[in-house]
């Protein structure tokens, strides 16, 4: 999944990815005096992760209705890609590519907001990177793999940048954070001392683990057992029975719910008890999908999320309430995902880098990534809080993770951790 795709391979995907995007159109839908500009969305459409990202870009669509859609003397429009398939149920590695390319050809975008999951942002990170006309920029809501903007895995994050140039940022917090706050409060508030951590074998939920294992000893918590469960199997009954035998206070799941987390959670209870007994814990990947929040063997379980849920921004009032509130009158409920708030954080971000560029893709990613950067004062963010993106890394300064608990099928917000992430 971490490979990099040259540009000659993006220029040979187009035409397959301009009919897959599900949102191409010309330069002449621009109106053709260069002041419409589109900002492309490429999230998983189909599958579980379906109802987050519709609210994601619902809420977006929203945003942009309240400011005008403008970016200083552009107008903006969004243009919706799906990275996702039928078959898959989520993201997919060709799709990505496909859209990868499909952003470079359509020659009126100027910028990319996700994408949602990590894996796939790094296939599309290095497609757009090398477009001959930018690079294209990229603003995440949600990935989180800490390879993507610093030394991780071999080769990263220089892998991303093959154009010698850095062109990828998000506006929440890296994996690294989430699994030490993870650690820590496992131990200072759960009383934690053995640890079982799981992980679905793919990009983000090994960035998690490899992190919570690495911070679990800091906070003296043994961790009793690491391997990967598999994400097609019918049952993970013997899993637990394995597990069982290592007698943990926890179980952790690094991964996403659509790898088959359903029928983890369910296991896990049928031999290990439920989450009173042996805690369950898992990340942002198990968070705002209502199938997880309605299962009876979720109750009690633990989350976390690297930034601030949507009911702890209700409560806490401003413009992040004033458009959550907004979204509940027209859709019926508030958006299925805590991502979807900070889609909208993304958008500000290059939004942000487009009034300060020149209208073109090069321009977007210099504003970002050159002089001072970005920075989106508090008392405009719809986050609460300044977001500040650092143009060294692409990563933000700052930022908070909370803690999370399911309580009678709602994800309850229990506190936050602020980070300093400079």
């Amino acid at each position: 999944m971490n490979r990099t795709v040259r540009v000659g391979a993006v220029i040979a995907l187009t035409s397959l990815a301009l009919a897959a995007c599900g949102g191409g159109s010309s330069a002449s839908d621009a109106g053709g005096d260069g002041k419409t500009l589109y900002i492309g969305t490429d999230l998983p459409l189909q599958g579980a992760p379906k109802d987050a990202s519709d609210a994601t870009n619902k809420l977006i669509q929203l945003y942009l209705d309240k400011i005008g859609s403008k970016a200083g003397a552009y107008t903006i429009k969004l243009r919706i890609y799906d990275d996702s398939t039928a078959a898959k149920g989520s993201w997919d590695d060709a799709q990505c590519a496909k859209n990868g390319a499909a952003h470079v050809a359509a020659t009126d975008e100027i910028a990319v907001m996700g994408a949602f999951n990590s894996g796939c942002a790094k296939i599309l990170v290095p497609i757009l990177n090398q477009d001959p006309t930018g690079p294209m920029l990229m603003v995440s809501h949600a990935n989180t793999n800490p390879g993507l903007t610093k030394t991780w895995e071999p080769g990263e994050p220089e892998k991303y940048a093959p154009s010698g140039k850095r062109s990828f940022g998000r506006v929440i917090l890296s994996d690294d954070f989430q699994g030490s706050a993870t650690a820590k409060y496992a131990s200072e508030k759960l009383g934690v001392k053995k640890i079982y951590v799981l992980n679905d074998n793919q990009t983000y939920g090994q960035g998690v683990a490899k992190s919570l294992v690495d911070a679990a000893p800091k906070y003296g918590i043994e961790v009793v057992g690491n391997e990967a469960w598999d994400g097609k199997q019918s049952n993970y009954t013997a899993l637990f029975n394995k597990i069982k035998a290592t007698n943990p206070d926890m179980v952790y799941l690094s991964g996403i719910y659509d790898n088959n987390g359903g029928q983890l959670v369910k296991d896990k209870v049928s031999v290990l008890g439920d989450n009173t007994k042996v805690k369950l814990m898992a990340p942002d990947g198990f968070s705002g999908f209502p199938e997880m929040d309605k299962l009876p063997q979720g109750e009690g379980m633990y989350l976390t999320f690297a930034g601030q849920p949507t009911d702890a921004a209700v409560a806490a009032g401003g413009a992040a309430a004033d458009l959550l509130n907004e979204y509940k009158a027209k859709y019926g409920a508030y958006p299925a995902s805590s991502y979807a708030l900070y889609g909208v954080a993304a958008m500000q971000v290059l939004l942000a880098a487009v009034e300060k560029s020149d209208g073109t893709r090069k321009g977007a990613t210099d504003a970002v990534f050159s002089g001072t950067g970005i920075t989106i004062p508090a008392d405009t963010s719809i986050l609460g809080d300044e977001i500040k993106i650092d143009p060294a890394s692409g990563d933000p300064i700052g930022g908070k993770v909370s803690y999370l608990q399911l309580t009678g099928g709602t994800e309850k917000f229990l506190e936050a951790q602020t980070v300093s992430a400079s």
